[in-house]
């Protein structure tokens, strides 16, 4: 596992939800390497889709941007060292809903 902790640069998920998130990436950084961005991100997306219902999408790497629609509560952007982590429950038509229940987020990782 990277040495250091985990910093969470943005979310709204819950705390027990962030905390989940946290763990998953330590536990997946126990088992991948740091190079293997896509396995770590498989690992954290099918942990919470196997936990909190499907529809989660994963991205992790040193380097990437983003602009994402999220459902509301679920959303967070951590860095563990140098290797960022953004983990959200996506939505396909934010237009078509009226309560506000989901936000765009853009996250640059440099």
């Amino acid at each position: 596992m990277l040495e250091g902790k985990a910093v969470v640069e943005e979310t709204d998920m819950l705390q027990t939800m962030q905390h989940d998130a946290l763990g998953l990436a330590a536990k997946a950084l126990d088992f991948f390497d740091v190079t293997q961005s896509t396995h770590i991100a498989c690992f954290i997306k099918k942990e919470f889709d196997r936990t909190y219902g499907a529809g989660w999408q994963c991205i992790v790497g040193t380097d990437f941007g983003s602009f994402v629609t999220h459902c509301s509560g679920c959303f967070i952007y951590f860095s563990v060292g140098s290797l960022a982590v953004l983990l959200f429950r996506g939505s396909a038509a934010p237009e078509a809903d009226e309560a506000n229940q989901f936000a765009d987020v853009e996250t640059i990782k440099a």
